[in-house]
C-alpha cells in the first residue's frame, strides 16, 4: 500500500505538473485565438471598406455611362429640334391656325421631354465665350467688340456638358474708329492719310 501511495503521490505530482503545463498551454492558445480573432476583425473591416468603395465607384461609373448615353442620343435630336424651329417660323405664312397650333404643341412637348433629361440652351445674350460660342461671322457695329449681335444656330448643353456651341455673329469695331496702337503704326497710318490728301 505504501507503494501505491507513493505511486499515487508521484502520479498526483505528475497530474499537478500536467495541469500547470496545460494551463500555460491554454493561456498560449487563448492568446493565439485572440490575436487571430483580432486579425480576422481587421480583415473583415478592410473588406467591408473595400466593398463600400467598390459600390460607390460602380454607382458613379453607371451614372457616368447613363449621362454619356443620354448625351449621345441628344446630339442627333438637336438637328430635329432645329428643323422644328424652322418649321414654326415657316408656319407664319400658313393660313390654317390648326396646323400651326398642332406643330407648336408638338414642339413644346418635344422640348419639355428634352429638358427633363437636362437639356438647356447655351446663353447667347452676353459677350462671346469661346467655350460656348462659335463665331460664324463678324459685323461692324457700334457695340463693344465681342458682343453677340445675332444667334445663327442655337447651342445646347446637357447639364454641364456642351453638346453643341451656339453659332453667332459677333460685333467688331468699325474700321474708321480704330486708333493706332503704337508709334510705328501711327506713323504708317499718318503716311497713308497724307498720301490720300495729295
Amino acid at each position: 500500500m505504501a507503494q501505491g501511495k507513493e505511486e499515487n503521490g508521484i502520479e498526483t505530482g505528475k497530474e499537478e505538473k500536467k495541469a500547470e503545463g496545460s494551463g500555460k498551454a491554454a493561456d498560449g492558445e487563448g492568446r493565439a485565438i485572440a490575436e487571430e480573432n483580432s486579425e480576422l476583425k481587421e480583415r473583415l473591416l478592410r473588406l467591408a471598406a473595400e466593398f463600400d468603395n467598390y459600390k460607390k465607384r460602380t454607382a458613379n461609373e453607371v451614372s457616368t455611362a447613363k449621362r454619356m448615353g443620354v448625351a449621345e442620343l441628344m446630339k442627333p435630336l438637336l438637328n430635329v429640334l432645329d428643323e422644328f424651329e424652322l418649321t414654326i417660323m415657316a408656319l407664319g405664312k400658313v393660313k390654317d391656325d390648326n396646323i400651326s397650333k398642332g406643330i407648336a404643341m408638338l414642339y413644346s412637348n418635344f422640348i419639355e421631354v428634352l429638358r427633363s433629361f437636362g437639356l438647356k440652351e447655351v446663353d447667347a445674350d452676353s459677350a462671346f465665350d469661346p467655350y460656348k460660342h462659335e463665331i460664324v461671322l463678324t459685323r461692324e457695329d457700334d457695340s463693344k467688340p465681342g458682343t453677340i449681335l445675332e444667334v445663327v444656330k442655337k447651342g445646347y448643353m446637357l447639364d454641364d456638358k456642351l453638346l453643341r456651341p451656339a453659332s453667332v455673329i459677333v460685333a467688331r469695331e468699325r474700321e474708321g474708329n480704330a486708333e493706332p496702337k503704337s508709334g510705328t503704326e501711327g506713323s504708317n497710318a499718318d503716311r497713308e492719310e497724307r498720301k490720300k490728301e495729295k
